[in-house]
């Protein structure tokens, strides 16, 4: 991207360890880059705070306090935080790199969602929400532009408590909060006190959204969002897809109730539900009577709302008028995105509006509706006049709570739960570990901010809770069987660690000793190392050094040593037949005959993946895909790409050794046209390459690339440099949204 060129960010290396190579990702709060961790020799993301955040010393206080605090969530469906860094110029976090795409971009091109598919989305949240509450710490502000996916399907949840700071810093007025109100609980858009089933509310509307291919609440004015999720009644997502399940629209309701209490507790909950869903696709839970029959005054109500409402704030009975657009009732897929089996679902048929009450109703005079519309319009304004009085007060209220400094209070001694409720709505108390300890089970012994040090609501404090003071014993299992030994260790929840040795002692099979020695006290969760005999010794010999030996010499050294040496080839470049590894320690001591796998050089070169980047013209319009080309045969392709998700950017990787000269290729796979981009010098070893000549632009208008809309971008340049990340991984060539975009939010 041109603003790649301009960016200081660009070649700097972090903590003398994240070396920035390329941006992907644009946010309210703040840049994403990928970044090479030169220590472990992998690709990271690194998101850096802008400059109106880096400013603010309130700010900056709170978010270092809380990075610290979401750095202990460690969860396969939660974006991992490898480092945090803060100095007085640059503020950032060393993060997980994912390859692949919000969970928004994927709704907004699938529409509805195939119910498997979006229980298997569904299911992921609530496991990284469970974990992260399990900590202490609550999301709020789940939605799916803050949720990644991966090719294969797997979510990863990310931006855990970090966009409440942009909140609280005065920055979400109705410009800002489009964005996310409309997956907000009714307890946030009061501005009451939130915790885990605020999250859960917000799963529950994207359930809802997956599942129907709409929000449940939707206008152009976020503050009337708002005000529907505090007050309108939510929309049956049958109304809008008739073929819902009665099973999983009652586990949707249940999690958006309006009072919390009403809702699923724990993400726990939720997630019971929808395996016992899943189980039983036909199944019915009676949250909800009405919706399998057992209310026939409910019934003919559902029967009556055959269309998705706007909810009218103020209205006479919370009524919701049919949209304008007739319902389009499109098929799902018949092939699921992530599931392998097809089933068939019987459509249960709506029951028919009884004729005379519809032609009572058409025979109505207009003078009523007429009159009522008046009245609506009128309760409409002074509703948001209200809402807007009622926003502004709360909004000072809380800056003034805010900026008023109070004494931190001493949280030691006190149950967790305990300290919740009486500190919960002022701090933001997170476990930051559970360890035995002299206190009971459950209580607070340590706390990382000292007592009466000042504080302010929002703060972020890590506490220690005790797991209480029992431990376990081990037994002396000497001359045991290793399996009684083994179960007796594991039933005092204890983890085995079994090494078998020689014992001229012992008999063979049964425990030498352990270490530590039983009788002891551990605390459960401890490793106990088992020695388990293997009768009379035999011979033993040191492990000779076989590293930088050719294979023969290796061989004939093992030989004389009475081991035994298994050859592994691998490529490399080091000279054909060099041992470059070896499975047993050097100088270990091991029995005659005990065979020693050796990693061989092959002789050939070690091959690396060179990414290339592409700038796109601002007016490219189609299917693409570009090609590599080394000699005249294809080396490397980047994928079918739409520059509508690609973001003014897509790349190409090819695989190589040493260093070769490659053509780029266009081609508009609408007409089938091919034109060339330009010549690259790539140096494999190096993982650079030199851009010789190119000129996206002159190769996409080459092939009818471009529409009228907009000035094409010129990219004609010459004798450049570009670090290109290592990477095994392509973009799919068959489908055009994995192409990295960043979204609007703080994605990674």
């Amino acid at each position: 991207m041109e603003k790649d060129r301009n960016d200081k960010n660009i070649g700097k290396k972090l903590d003398g360890r994240y070396e920035i190579t390329e941006l992907i990702g644009e946010g309210g709060m703040a840049d994403v880059y990928r970044a090479t961790d030169v220590v472990d020799n992998k690709t990271v993301a690194v998101k850096i705070l802008k400059k109106e955040f880096a400013e603010n010393e309130e700010f900056l206080r709170r978010f270092r306090n809380e990075s610290k605090a979401i750095a202990v969530l460690s969860h396969p469906n939660i974006v991992k935080i490898f480092d945090v860094g803060f100095s007085d110029r640059i503020q950032w976090i060393a993060m997980e790199y994912i390859d692949g795409i919000t969970l928004n971009e994927f709704m907004e091109q699938q529409g509805q969602l195939d119910w498997k598919d979006a229980v298997h989305f569904i299911l992921q949240i609530l496991r990284a929400l469970q974990h992260a509450h399990s900590k202490g710490i609550v999301h709020r502000d789940i939605k799916p532009q803050n949720i990644m996916m991966l090719r294969d399907g797997t979510i990863k949840v990310m931006d855990f408590g970090i966009a409440k700071f942009a909140r609280e810093d005065g920055k979400t007025g109705t410009d800002k909060a489009i964005g996310t109100v409309h997956y907000i609980s009714p307890e946030q858009a009061r501005g009451g006190v939130t915790d885990a089933k605020s999250d859960i509310y917000s799963v529950g509307v994207m359930l809802y959204e997956m599942l129907t291919g709409k929000k449940p609440f939707d206008t152009d004015n976020p503050v009337s969002i708002a005000v529907m999720h505090m007050q309108a009644k939510v929309p049956l997502p049958s109304s809008i897809k008739p073929d819902i399940q009665v099973g999983l629209e009652e586990i949707i309701l249940k999690a958006m109730e309006k009072d919390p209490e009403n809702r699923y507790q724990t993400a726990r909950d939720m997630m019971d539900d929808l395996q016992t869903f899943k189980d039983n696709p036909d199944g019915v839970f009676g949250y909800y009577p009405e919706l399998f029959g057992g209310d026939p005054v409910a019934e003919a109500e559902m029967a009556e709302s055959e269309s998705t409402r706007a909810y009218v704030p103020g209205g006479s009975d919370d009524s919701y008028p049919a949209e304008d657009e007739p319902y389009n009732d499109d098929p799902a897929p018949e092939d699921n995105q992530f599931y392998d089996e097809d089933e068939v679902f019987d459509e249960e048929p709506y029951e028919e509006e009884d004729e005379e009450e519809y032609e009572e109703e058409e025979s109505k005079s207009l003078f009523v509706p007429i009159l009522s519309a008046v009245i609506i319009v009128v309760i409409v304004i002074a509703a948001v006049l209200f809402t807007t009085l009622i926003y502004n007060m709360l909004k000072g209220n809380n800056s003034a709570n805010n900026e008023a400094e109070q004494k931190m209070p001493n949280l030691v001694g006190r149950d967790y739960t305990e300290a919740q409720i009486m500190y919960g709505d002022q701090l933001q108390i997170v476990i930051e570990s559970r360890e035995y300890s002299t206190y009971d089970n459950g209580t607070i012994f340590q706390q990382n901010i000292p007592v009466d040090d000042p504080v302010v609501k929002g703060d972020t404090v890590l506490v220690r809770v005790s797991l209480g003071s029992k431990k376990v014993t081990l037994p002396n299992v000497s001359n045991w069987t290793f399996q009684s030994a083994a179960d007796t260790i594991q039933q005092q929840g204890l983890y085995v660690d079994k090494r078998s040795i020689y014992s001229d002692e012992v008999e063979e099979g049964l425990v030498i000793d352990t270490e530590p020695m039983g009788p002891c006290e551990l605390e459960p969760g401890s490793y106990v190392r088992v020695n388990v005999s293997l009768g009379k010794s035999a011979t033993s010999v040191k492990v000779p050094n076989f590293i930088d030996m050719d294979w023969d010499l290796a061989r004939s050294t093992a030989e004389a040593a009475e081991l035994v040496v298994q050859k592994e080839e691998v490529d490399d470049n080091a000279p054909a037949g060099k041992v470059l590894y070896q499975n047993v320690s050097v100088g270990e001591e091991v029995s005659e005959g005990t065979v020693i796998t050796l990693k061989v050089s092959s002789g050939k070169p070690k091959e690396t993946d060179v990414r290339i980047a592409f700038t796109i013209p601002a007016n490219a319009e189609g299917t693409f895909v570009i090609t590599l080309y080394e000699d005249g045969i294809a080396k490397g392709v980047g994928g079918d790409f739409n520059p509508a998700y690609a973001a003014g950017a897509t790349s190409a990787t090819i695989k190589g050794s040493g260093q070769a000269d490659v053509v780029a290729v266009l081609k508009n796979e609408n007409n089938g046209a091919t034109a060339t981009i330009g010549s690259y010098h790539v140096d494999f070893d190096a993982g650079t390459y030199t851009t010789i000549s190119s000129d996206t632009a002159a190769a996409f208008a080459n092939v009818d690339g471009l529409s009228a809309t907009a000035p094409p971008v010129t990219t004609a340049t010459s004798a450049t440099t570009a670090s290109a990340t290592s990477s095994s991984t392509t973009v799919s060539s068959t489908t055009a949204a994995w192409t990295q975009a960043p979204d609007n939010g703080d994605e990674t």
